[in-house]
């Protein structure tokens, strides 16, 4: 491996690890609004401050380009399945730990293997069925069902897991030209919609204190710029050198977990933690889709990160952050 191929796979594994931390702080700041807030004005506001960001990186132009779109209405469908998943993911951590609610998540990509065979018709190896078993033994040990008093939050969080392997599903079918600054309006935007309609219906303390407000709007700050570091690192490194260090989330998420809760981690929860990692990685490294089936994914990365430079005028406020409109659209082989 060349010198500067290997910075940029050293930038790459960085800013992907670094990108799960600002991942998991947008969990733990939604995690403890909850207990007093309705996940629907949090993931209110969350998406309010994405819809701006990506309108003050896009502009004009990026809505014309995202009404345009031939995955419209794929992505609109998207979107709402990502509201179910959100808010059954969201109303199970008024219960569970962040360690807890984390680990499994992580089981997704462990769906995705099954749904593919199922939905696309994909044959998987048997690696993969491999990887398969080791997840799943994962998710009943983190589960601890010998422990299991209260059952609800642990079957909300893993039909949320099934939701988004959906979604993932359904990314394999973006057109490879909408560029990712519009599949995330289109999805923001849906989520602003509905929970404009909700949020009548739903209970949130009146005055809200400020803290609670800059918490609303930092969990979409920081779940903005998680994603944003995972596109970069996205275009620096595989799939595979990225795979293992995707979950780095679940470190940060106990790491969090004991620093703000002071959360005593169990055996059983470390464990399955770890089988889930193994297996989320071995899938990624022997799946013939692996690039396609990252964690936490919310838009397709295949495509430009900005609409093709030809449709479009200079991106306002790239250049600030060190980022160009590719000239032509560039593949990359991940997705987020």
């Amino acid at each position: 491996m060349s010198s500067p191929r290997m910075d940029r796979s050293l930038q790459g594994i960085g800013l992907c690890t670094l990108g799960y931390a600002f991942l998991a702080l947008q969990d733990a700041a939604i995690k403890w609004l909850v207990a007093d807030y309705s996940v629907v004005t949090i993931l209110f506001w969350r998406s309010l401050v994405v819809v701006a960001a990506v309108l003050l990186a896009g502009r004009m132009r990026l809505i014309q380009r995202a009404w345009r779109s031939p995955s419209r209405r794929l992505l609109v469908v998207r979107g709402l399945l990502s509201i179910v998943a959100w808010l059954l993911y969201y109303t199970a951590a008024r219960d569970l730990t962040l360690a807890e609610m984390t680990t499994l998540y992580f089981s997704a990509p462990i769906m995705v293997t099954v749904l593919a065979a199922v939905i696309l018709k994909e044959r998987a190896s048997g690696w993969q069925w491999f990887s398969l078993i080791i997840g799943f033994v994962g998710v009943v040990i983190a589960c601890r069902p010998d422990n299991m008093t209260d059952p609800l939050p642990i079957v909300l969080t893993l039909l949320a897991a099934m939701c988004w392997a959906f979604t993932y599903i359904q990314l394999r079918q973006v057109d490879e030209q909408t560029s990712v600054l519009e599949q995330m309006l289109i999805t923001n935007v849906v989520f602003v919609l509905c929970m404009t309609v909700a949020l009548p219906w739903t209970h949130t303390p009146s005055p809200t204190p400020t803290p609670a407000w800059l918490g609303m709007l930092g969990a979409g700050l920081v779940g903005g710029i998680g994603q944003f570091l995972l596109f970069a690192s996205f275009r620096r490194a595989t799939a595979t050198l990225l795979a293992p260090f995707e979950y780095t989330g679940l470190i940060w998420a106990f790491a969090l977990s004991s620093l703000v809760w002071g959360t005593l981690m169990d055996t059983s929860l470390m464990i399955g933690a770890g089988l889930i990692a193994v297996s989320g990685t071995l899938a990624m490294i022997f799946g013939r889709h692996a690039s396609q089936d990252v964690v936490g994914a919310e838009c397709s990365v295949t495509q430009p990160l900005y609409p093709a430079t030809a449709d479009m005028e200079s991106v306002g406020g790239a250049e600030g952050l060190g980022v160009q409109a590719p000239l032509e659209p560039e593949t990359v082989e991940h997705r987020r």
